[in-house]
């Protein structure tokens, strides 16, 4: 199946594109699977395009392209045409189709318009040729596709198919792979109406709305074949099929690929699958992962992609893992074992959870309803044998199919989002490897970033252009802290005055026209424009209300917290925002507890919550407010991105010990809260904690903010401010998360999976005949005498061990001891001596370590060994000496 692909954006093309889909929708609405459980609010707006008007081409091709929603130079051509629409909507392609032919035409009649538009237009085309940082660097590399599933992408208000930090995470590594040329598609979902709108009605109660993602509204074209039929794809579930219709997002140098299920050959009820972003039951997300792994796989085999990595962010695109090893199947005519033996090594696992109620699980006969006839026609393999893999203990039929199992038996590396998430995450997938001790379950760590382009202010951009220059993000950063740390104190406290007024205005505006929408009374609308003051200290919390991220921590003690808002001399104002699940009742009582505080008179002025907490209102807030504090109950918080963002507007973070704050954290760069352990959900630590936060706002974050020098100026604050701004802006970008990504995960799973392709996977075939003959002869293993010997400073070991028929090359004997005072763990291999007299499998190994020890510390053991096999994770066996 031949489909076009572009290098450029055929406009012309596209906009005929548009037409069509104009006319299937116009034909065709949404009949979706929760009609009756919400009202959708549906606004199409369709113009008639003016292609025939010379230059229209060009402004299409600019506001089809996401990278609008990071480099701003094209702010301004669509504040030109409608300041009021862009402003609310921040959608290129909408101002595009909204505005009249007859402003659009005096535009581009306009020279300087004109010329600014071409150069732009100019300026894109040669971004996207100029070698970046990854053809500079690994030019001769094996990696030339990388395919990154996600079941939300965060781009652009433009585009809402996102919730929270999964989403930010995944649409921040594509803008970041964009910058750096890393060969990157993305892949994921359309949503026709993403996750919902947050209204606070006049009770102080969160309500839900879902208005309807007009495709002809979004920044997205049609996936079409050379013959100009749209590309759909068949999926085939039990008794009927689903057409799954393809879309194109151009995120810069990087596409990404969207499905969805409201095509017109589907049933009402199947094409709601693609309705709500993590909305329904089990079931309907079920078939959700299912067409974003399967057909998302399959998608890409249709455009001709063969990616040599693909990237799993988090466990729901797990299925692709059986997809890829299926379409490799159907190539290659080898089973299911050897097909999964080979491209597992090119298969990266990003987990997200810090806890094991976080993975998706089905029921496994609902796995088998929909998988069942796929995995005995398709991947030739029992139902038991589908079910195993996402098992713990294959043998118990009870067990749920975990994701997250899945998407481990099917990788070739796993991976955390920090540092401590990734020891809690060795901790979580423990039992998967039995008897391996906890630092040795195979799950390194990359901390999270995220595009610090796309979360600069201007008058951020402006202040780091000029001291780091225009192209900071776009290599290894290394300038960059001292660069930062030439601003002069009145440079950074003047830039941070700008952002707080530039804030607080928006903040008024926005604030009004949300009472406004609710029905609130004039006065309290005017009253909203003259609520808070610019020069006293901001404080800023916004994100998911969930209760393991105890929102209302700063509220355990009311009158405290009042006290400290309406100190006269140093006055205190909180900016919140925030979302919980439309499900999630406990999380909804705690939006329902600030409202309910802050509409107290004498609170009101000092505390504001701006509801429908999006990517545009984060941006804002993240610009503008002094402290972002974050109380999330350590270790639930994987990473956490929302305090990164604040890094480069010059925000300083006061957060618990917990995800990256863990391990960004110094007295330096901003305020910790906790002492770095784990109290599970114990209230009366959650007491201890709150006196703890109110200690550090009362005597240190706010006399530290108005204690000024001579020129007004808090130089201990802006010193702070410096050294957060310097050491961590760098650190915590999606710039150094993709390049690790890169050189740490995808040029290494590459090249692994170019080997286990070759000569048809022969690899892959000696590795399954390994596993088979340890699988049969593992359990005879065991160990005779052993003897130890300590001279010259050394132990010296010497182990009988008999392999029960196992060629010697097929494991490795190693000595074995615990990590002592945070030290690694020694893991020294022993070397194979000499057979035992009058046995066949009987071997005796040595080798020596330091006597600095106790001999008792070391032990002996067995591991499976094959070349190129990833141990523990591709075989977990392992046999102890004691």
């Amino acid at each position: 199946m031949r489909v076009i692909e572009e290098t450029h954006l055929r406009v012309r093309k596209i906009i005929s594109d548009r037409r069509t889909v104009i006319d299937d929708l116009a034909q065709n609405k949404f009949i979706g699977e929760a009609m009756s459980k919400q009202t959708r609010v549906i606004h199409p707006i369709y113009s008639l395009l003016p292609t025939e008007i010379e230059g229209f081409d060009p402004l299409a091709e600019l506001a089809l392209d996401m990278r609008c929603s990071w480099d701003h130079a094209t702010d301004d051509v669509w504040r030109q045409l409608d300041p009021e629409l862009w402003e609310i909507t921040q959608n290129p392609w909408v101002v595009l189709q909204t505005v009249s032919r007859d402003k659009i035409e005096r535009a581009l009649a306009d020279p300087v318009f004109r010329n600014k538009v071409d150069g732009l237009v100019q300026a894109r085309r040669q971004a996207a040729e100029a070698p970046a940082w990854f053809q500079q660097n690994h030019p001769q590399g094996s990696l030339t596709c990388a395919a990154y599933f996600s079941m939300e992408f965060m781009l652009s208000e433009a585009l809402p198919i996102y919730s929270g930090g999964l989403g930010n995470v995944a649409g921040d590594q594509l803008k970041a792979a964009s910058d750096l040329g890393v060969p990157v598609v993305g892949v994921g979902l359309l949503y026709q109406q993403g996750y919902f709108r947050q209204v606070i009605d006049k009770d102080g109660v969160q309500q839900a709305l879902f208005p309807y993602n007009d495709p002809g509204q979004l920044p997205i074209t049609p996936l079409r074949q050379a013959n100009g039929e749209w590309l759909r794809l068949e999926i085939t579930l039990p008794g009927y099929s689903v057409w799954l219709r393809a879309w194109q997002v151009q995120v810069g140098r990087v596409k990404l690929y969207l499905l969805d299920s409201n095509d017109a050959a589907n049933f009402p009820i199947h094409r709601g699958i693609t309705s709500e972003l993590y909305g329904g039951g089990p079931e309907l997300r079920l078939k959700q992962e299912l067409l974003l792994g399967i057909g998302g796989w399959r998608l890409l085999g249709a455009l001709g992609i063969q990616p040599e990595v693909c990237h799993l962010n988090e466990g729901h695109a797990a299925f692709a893992v059986l997809e890829r090893a299926r379409s490799y199947m159907q190539e290659t005519a080898q089973p299911f074992e050897v097909a999964l033996a080979v491209t597992r090594a090119g298969n990266l696992f990003t987990t997200h959870t810090a806890v094991t109620a976080g993975f998706d699980r089905f029921d496994p006969a609902l796995i088998i309803q929909y998988l069942g006839g796929y995995a005995e026609k398709k991947l030739g393999i029992t139902h038991n044998d589908l079910l195993a893999l996402g098992r713990q203990n294959p043998d118990d039929a009870s067990e749920s199919f975990n994701m997250a199992h899945l998407a481990i038996r099917g990788s070739g590396a796993v991976n955390g989002v920090s540092r401590l998430h990734g020891k809690v995450s060795r901790h979580l997938f423990e039992p998967l490897f039995p008897q391996w001790p906890s630092d040795e379950v195979p799950v390194g760590h990359v901390t999270n970033g995220v595009h610090m382009p796309s979360w600069d202010s201007a008058a951020a951009d402006d202040l780091w252009t000029n001291a780091c220059g225009k192209d900071r993000w776009l290599g290894t950063m290394e300038t960059l802290e001292n660069d930062i740390r030439s601003i002069s104190d009145a440079s950074l406290w003047q830039f941070r005055i700008a952002a707080s007024k530039s804030f607080i205005s928006y903040a008024r505006e926005r604030l009004s026209r949300q009472l406004a929408g609710s029905g609130a009374s004039p006065d309290v609308v005017d009253g909203a424009q003259h609520l808070f003051d610019p020069n006293a200290l901001t404080l800023g919390f916004a994100r998911r209300f969930a209760t393991y991220k105890r929102p209302n921590l700063l509220l355990h003690d009311p009158e405290r917290l009042l006290r400290l808002l309406i100190n006269p001399e140093r006055p205190v104002q909180l900016i919140i925002a925030g979302k919980a699940h439309p499900d999630d009742q406990a999380g909804k009582a705690l939006i329902h507890e600030w409202i309910k505080f802050i509409r107290q008179p004498e609170v009101q002025p000092h505390i504001v919550f701006l509801s429908d907490y999006d990517m545009h209102l984060t941006g804002h807030l993240v610009q503008g407010v002094d402290v972002w504090i974050n109380t999330p109950r350590r270790p639930w918080e994987a990473s956490g991105t929302s305090g990164m963002k604040v890094l480069v507007n010059g925000g300083i973070n006061l957060s618990e010990l917990d995800g990256w704050w863990a391990e960004a954290y110094t007295p330096e760069v901003g305020w910790a809260l906790g002492d770095g352990l784990e109290h599970d959900d114990d209230p009366a630590w959650d007491a201890v904690e709150a006196e703890a936060l109110y200690n550090l706002l009362e005597k240190e974050v706010v006399p530290e903010f108005y204690t000024r020098d001579e020129n007004g100026i808090p130089t201990a604050w802006v010193k702070r401010m410096r050294e957060s701004m310097a050491r961590l802006t760098p650190r915590f970008s999606a710039n150094r998360s993709v390049r690790e990504y890169t050189e740490q995960y995808y040029l290494p799973a590459a090249a692994a999976y170019h080997l286990r392709i070759a000569n048809n996977g022969a690899i892959g075939r000696k590795m399954v005949e390994w596993q088979r003959s340890l699988e049969q002869k593992w359990d005879s293993l065991r160990f005779g005498e052993v003897k130890t010997e300590t001279k010259d400073m050394q132990h010296v070991y010497e182990v009988q061990v008999y392999l029960s028929g196992l060629e010697p090359e097929a494991v490795r004997v190693e000595l074995y001891a615990d990590g002592v005072n945070g030290d690694a763990p020694v893991r020294q291999v022993m070397k194979r001596v000499r057979q035992l007299t009058g046995t066949s499998d009987g071997y005796v190994y040595n080798t020596s370590v330091s006597a600095a020890r106790p001999p008792a510390d070391y032990t002996a053991r067995v591991i499976p060994h094959c070349d190129g096999v990833a141990i523990p994770l591709e075989d977990a066996r392992i046999l102890w000496q004691h």
